[in-house]
């Protein structure tokens, strides 16, 4: 067997390997497959619609693990300002943001007036209308925005949404925070402060019904939503697109003095990502949420007035190519502003 012997162990020693170069290649391959993309939604404050929106979009891709290897998280977040340039920087995958703080960071405007256009800003879809809502005890007199004067009022804490929006509300009515008692505290201890009278009225922006407002009208102290209306605030409709007349039920709040329904205005909640963030991840996301739409209608009273086509309407920044691949398959991509489409 001498030299045949060898020849045949060198065979054997090749052969060997190879099998064991091919089986590492399967089980590498099996790693790539497996690997599990963690994504972090930012929200708001638990007490609003942002947090349970976030909630609802991750239960949906977190059913579909086995297919899209996508592990969804929430965090509560101090909102819009927050959400934007934590996507941005990538510290959050995607996250819940007004429709005018979406606009003012593309357009490099209020706090991005420094930083300049956010052009890697992605929209993806929008949600519900949100209304901006202002709250005020019945002892304060407070029956108009002019009546703001010199009284303790909440504009929101830093980084949100409805700060800005109450600060846009009070320029409308010739006011600015020195002519008030301006707090900037979250919208989650708003109800308390003003039900402890330690301030008169609050702002924040939301969708309704919202937990907060029925904790601020449920409490010791009568409470009035304040219509937002009149010249003034026509004015402002003008001046910023991103806004829009609105109108809160008053049966939302019973407990409230009001007797009719509340005209305000408001904007959208807009779900945004990063142009780096991988196509796949943000169509596996978009394709849940549109591909079982009644579902998550019924996931809260806000979203019942939601259809598909306004889902894709109040946004500024271009549409991400992974949200954009599934509208285009879902005949969708016609109800989309022309100039959004950029990728």
């Amino acid at each position: 067997m001498g030299q045949k012997g060898k020849i045949s162990n060198a065979v054997l020693h090749k052969r060997f390997f190879a099998a064991v170069l091919i089986g590492a290649g399967v089980f590498l391959g099996g790693c790539r497959e497996r690997n599990v993309n963690f994504v972090t939604i930012g929200t708001g404050g638990v007490t609003g619609i942002y947090y349970p929106t976030g909630v609802a979009i991750s239960r949906m891709v977190n059913k579909k693990f086995d297919e899209y290897r996508i592990k969804a998280t929430v965090e509560s977040t101090s909102g819009s300002v927050f959400n934007v340039n934590a996507v941005l920087i990538g510290d959050l995958v995607f996250g819940v943001v007004q429709s005018d703080r979406q606009y003012q960071a593309y357009n490099g405007l209020a706090e991005w007036s420094r930083l300049g256009k956010q052009t890697e800003l992605r929209s993806v879809f929008s949600i519900h209308p949100e209304s901006i809502t202002l709250i005020a005890s019945e002892r304060s007199g407070i029956r108009e925005i002019k009546d703001l004067k010199a009284k303790r009022v909440n504009l929101g804490n830093p980084g949100s949404g409805h700060l800005q929006n109450s600060k846009d509300v009070l320029e409308a009515a010739g006011l600015t925070e020195k002519d008030l008692s301006a707090e900037h505290v979250k919208a989650v201890e708003a109800p308390g402060l003003l039900q402890d009278e330690r301030v008169d009225a609050f702002f924040y922006t939301v969708g309704h019904p919202s937990s907060n407002i029925k904790e601020a009208t449920s409490g010791r102290i009568k409470v009035f939503i304040v219509p937002i209306r009149g010249p003034d605030i026509d004015k402002m409709l003008e001046k910023y697109p991103y806004y829009a007349e609105s109108t809160i039920s008053h049966s939302f709040y019973r407990y409230a003095l009001n007797t009719e329904d509340i005209e305000t205005i408001g904007v959208k909640a807009t779900f945004v990502t990063s142009k780096k963030v991988d196509e796949d991840i943000v169509y596996a996301i978009t394709k849940e949420v549109f591909e079982n739409f009644e579902d998550f209608k019924a996931l809260h009273p806000a979203y019942k007035v939601l259809t598909k086509q306004n889902m894709l309407k109040g946004l500024s920044a271009p549409i991400h190519k992974g949200a954009l691949k599934y509208y285009k398959e879902a005949g969708l991509d016609k109800y989309i502003d022309s100039e959004l489409i950029i990728d």
